[in-house]
């Protein structure tokens, strides 16, 4: 098999930052910069060491005693991945006695390693095989008669990957991956000498253990000890594509291997610029969906949701879509009908809905998940900086010395992200967690946050105006960079308003939760620290003051200084794969891409130019004034890509009664989600291992979607769009997504210098990418705000709507677990539900043992606005009059019981903060119980006809 993996140097480059060393290796003169390490050299001049213990992608260990080399002028044998060079220094890798040491370590090695290579499945693709090969091995002076560790049993309990320690040589690059790549440090040596084996925590399963089953242990692996099962099933790789992982909004880089047709495994790519060849379980092993029995491949119709799905042809389900929006146009107006644009799907897929919906529909009515998760920072950041999107890349993390989280948990929910943050944290950076829960950044191995601010939901303004009045207050605010960067006078305005006493953290202590010297000390940090960095998610964006905690958090930016450089920023994690993306494509009802109002006569004429067509000047329906609209009997037909909304969106009564008013829903997806219960056409979506295209991750960066297979249902999304456009009269002949983004490109002042082409060279380019910046933006507002001058919002408190009482006395607010991605339509097909098989309720001790509850036992949750059931997690990581749960499963329908309140400026739905009770129940509900069943029913259908 020719090999396909990436080229290992051994041990990681160094910054070039100093001199240049010139050094011979094996008589040849080679140049490197100083650090470097002989090992590294001789593999940039193409002779390549004998190694086990080393790998580029972690630091030089020297265990292995392979890489020796010989050094004139030094006595010894020096290890070659350990040594760094030295000018004029002369090296010698190959020589009779070199080769001699080298053939007695691979002996030991050997002797004591089972003798099965024609049958392992990792023959061909394995490290010690060929380095057995590489110093010449052909015979074991040892024998295999003495003691060994060959009868070891395989830990076959996690679902993705083996561990054989039959195969293990103790090199340590498992162990070392754990703790220098993921930062879980659940691995270690354990035992001496000749009983020295790999364990999981303390000496558990996989499964049982904390590993979070990364894949940094099997990438690192140079033997088959740990090994995809997927590779143990189907065989060994024999080429690959490189493409952009379809979770969440870190946006890995992985090289999809293949044997054949057949995907075997996913692989980091290690010039990935947003993963840097690190990866997490979804990413990594939770591909499996794209191929799974209830995925549809063709597409359905049926005239009414009471009567079963009709299978039929492309042509006739298309024919029938276009016909039944002209219907209901001619027959209710032309703004009767709209669309919901994914956050899943590709840049030029979302692009391509709007412009579907603008250009073929004739009015706005488009939006987008995008706005019901992270809208206020589209409104918050242009208005205070000028652009919609964070201000940093996450290399940037790297060179923070005080770090920021809130609202989010960065560990579960962009979790590659999350590794490189506790590195930089365990390299000293210190840390300021604001979060209602007590999440694992707040303590875990060898990571302790300075300041954990546990404040009660809905209070993110009034903490953050707190910790300004400090900063001001105390005079630690950067008047230089204030008056050089920003609005002097829109500052004093606000340097008076949070300096009022009553927003002291004295004065707000009551109503946040958060001790006064706890918050004292966390805003001193963060103004007086050093490069200070914000990071924060869907903890600060799903409010109902949403819009006015991303200003919060940029006054603090701005008046520390803390804008336009490395390692600081204001930086927002971006939930979905493609949420950047689709908001810079225009999916909102009032703008066109790159964040241009749909009012603007200039750029409405550029569209009308490009498009052939007059562009209602007026802003559509947001999805809630949709479902408005459609219970009131005006809005008939809406046409929704790749997302779930009955699961997704608030209020669940709400969102089934607006999609039951409609004539015409199309769910266009992968499977038969919770909407297309009331859906009257199904068009079945790709996945991304099946499309061309680009994601813009949450740094805005933009990269390649590389097609691995044909598309099962025999049409990429972004083609079905074409399709339907076709159908509804429209003159579109794209051939090619790299078509669709030169469009872009023409249209958005910020992608004018976009292309498939350039994106292919460099690997990734960062938004604004234009003349100014041909190559791309890694950090924003260097030397001066997008806007002009930095703006200082007044951002005053305003409690919600949704109060605590008698009847509904605990707070709840939601999030995600690692093992799982949103709605979980993807990972719930695959083998993640080990981890996380149902969502649970945590609930603190206290309020549990009021309650009468235990560990495990069902309970309800009842809102104003809904009930559902489901078990109880007994934990001290809420705080006593705050629960929490997950909204990955259907069946728990989280979203049943969250409000229609939402952000004032942007309608995003506040579902960190619902009123609750919580008592215990005899099980599922009723409604629960006929869910699951129905489940069951259509599952097997699904198969049967599979089958």
């Amino acid at each position: 098999m020719a090999w396909i993996g990436e080229i290992d140097l051994g041990t990681k480059a160094v910054p070039v930052t100093g001199p240049m060393v010139a050094l011979t290796i094996d008589d040849q003169r080679v140049e490197v910069p100083e650090g470097t390490s002989i090992m590294r050299a001789a593999a940039l001049m193409g002779t390549t060491i004998p190694k086990l213990c080393a790998t580029d992608m972690l630091e030089s260990f020297g265990s292995c005693r392979l890489c020796l080399v010989e050094i004139d002028g030094r006595a010894g044998y020096p290890a070659s991945c350990t040594t760094p060079v030295a000018p004029g220094m002369v090296v010698r890798t190959q020589t009779a006695k070199l080769q001699e040491l080298r053939r007695g370590v691979m002996e030991l090695y050997i002797s004591d390693h089972p003798l099965d290579c024609l049958t392992c499945s990792a023959n061909g693709d394995c490290e010690l095989q060929d380095m057995a090969g590489a110093v010449g091995l052909r015979e074991v002076r040892y024998g295999y008669e003495g003691e060994n560790h060959l009868v070891a049993e395989k830990d076959e309990s996690n679902p993705y990957f083996t561990f054989d320690s039959t195969k293990c040589i103790v090199c340590s690059r498992c162990v070392r991956a754990c703790d220098e790549v993921q930062g879980t440090l659940a691995l270690t040596v354990d035992g001496r000498g000749f009983q020295s084996h790999i364990a999981a925590s303390q000496d558990q399963d996989f499964l049982s253990s904390e590993c979070v089953s990364c894949g940094a242990c099997v990438q690192a692996c140079p033997t088959s000890a740990l090994i995809e099962k997927s590779v143990i099933e189907k065989g060994t790789p024999d080429r690959a594509v490189v493409t952009t992982c379809a979770y969440c909004g870190v946006g890995c880089a992985f090289r999809a291997e293949l044997r054949g047709e057949e995907l075997v495994r996913m692989v980091p790519w290690k010039d990935g610029k947003a993963n840097r060849g690190h990866s997490c379980v979804k990413g990594r092993f939770a591909w499996g969906y794209a191929q799974h029995r209830e995925r549809i491949l063709k597409p359905m119709v049926r005239a009414s949701v009471d009567q079963p799905w009709r299978e039929v042809g492309w042509d006739e389900a298309i024919a029938h879509v276009a016909s039944e929006f002209r219907r209901i146009q001619a027959t209710y107006g032309t703004r009767s009908v709209g669309g919901i644009t994914s956050s899943r799907c590709t840049n030029e897929e979302t692009f391509l809905v709007q412009k579907l919906i603008r250009q073929g529909f004739g009015n706005n009515n488009v939006d987008t998940c995008a706005r019901v998760c992270h809208s206020p920072t589209g409104y918050g950041l242009k208005t205070t900086f000028g652009t919609s999107a964070g201000t940093q890349d996450f290399d940037s993390v790297q060179q923070a010395d005080v770090i920021m989280v809130i609202g989010a948990n960065p560990t579960d929910g962009h979790p590659v992200f999350a590794s490189r943050m506790k590195r930089r944290l365990r390299e000293g950076a210190r840390l300021i967690v604001v979060d209602p829960r007590r999440t694992d950044l707040v303590r875990s191995a060898r990571i302790a946050a300075d300041h954990h601010l546990p404040l009660k939901p809905g209070t993110n303004v009034a903490v953050l105006t707190a910790m300004a009045h400090v900063i001001v207050e105390e005079e630690l605010a950067d008047e230089a960079y204030i008056r050089e960067r920003c609005d002097w006078d829109e500052y004093q305005d606000w340097a008076a308003f949070v300096a009022e006493p009553h927003r002291s953290p004295e004065a707000t202590e009551a109503l946040t939760g958060v001790p006064a010297a706890e918050l004292r000390a966390a805003a001193r940090l963060y103004a007086t620290g050093g490069n200070g960095a914000i990071y924060y998610g869907l903890g600060v964006t799903e409010h109902s003051q949403g819009s006015s905690t991303v200003m919060a958090i940029a006054n603090l930016a701005m008046a520390t200084g803390n804008i336009g450089r490395e390692g600081v920023g204001v930086n927002p994690l971006r939930g979905q794969n493609n949420v950047q993306g689709s908001c810079d494509m225009g999916s909102f009802p009032h703008e066109y891409s790159g964040y241009r109002h749909v009012s603007d006569p200039e750029t409405r004429a550029l569209f009308e130019t490009a498009w052939g067509v007059p562009l209602d000047p007026e802003p559509g329906l947001r999805i809630n004034n949709m479902l408005d609209a459609a219970t009131d009997g005006v809005f008939k037909g809406l046409f929704i890509q790749g997302e779930d909304i009955l699961q997704s969106d608030p209020n669940t009564t709400h969102v089934a009664a607006g999609l039951a008013a409609m004539e015409c829903v199309v769910v266009q997806d992968l499977f038969l989600n919770e909407t297309a219960n009331y859906a009257h056409v199904f068009l079945p979506g790709s996945t991304f291992l099946e499309k061309d295209g680009t994601f813009t991750n949450a740094e805005r960066r933009i990269q390649l979607v590389r097609k691995v297979m044909a598309p099962l249902n025999g049409h990429a999304d972004w083609e079905i769009v074409q399709l339907v456009a076709r159908a509804m009269g429209l003159d579109w002949t794209y051939d090619h997504p790299s078509e669709i983004m030169d469009e872009i490109a023409r249209l958005t002042p910020s992608f004018a210098g976009v292309s498939f082409d350039l994106i292919a060279k460099y690997g990734s380019i960062q938004w604004p990418a234009n003349e100014k910046a041909p190559l791309g933006t890694p950090t924003m507002h260097i030397g001066g705000f997008a806007r002009g001058k930095g703006k200082f919002v007044v951002t005053d408190y305003v409690a919600t709507d949704e109060k605590t009482g008698p009847r509904y006395p605990l707070l709840l607010t939601t999030g995600r677990i690692l093992s799982h991605y949103n709605v979980g339509a993807q990972t719930r097909r695959t083998a993640n539900v080990a981890w996380h098989p149902e969502d649970l309720l945590e609930i603190h001790p206290l309020d549990a043992e009021n309650r009468g509850i235990k560990d495990r036992d069902w309970v309800y949750l009842r809102s104003r606005a809904g009930e559902t059931t489901l078990r109880a997690s007994v934990t001290e990581r809420v705080a006593p009059g705050v629960v929490y749960t997950t909204f990955h499963h259907p069946v728990t329908q989280a979203n049943v019981i969250t409000t229609d309140y939402s952000d004032w400026a942007t309608n995003c739905p506040e579902y960190k903060v619902t009123a609750v009770q919580v008592g215990l129940s005899n099980g599922p509900s009723e409604w629960q119980e006929d869910y699951s069943e129905q489940a069951r029913q259509s599952r097997r259908i699904l198969v049967e006809a599979a089958e």
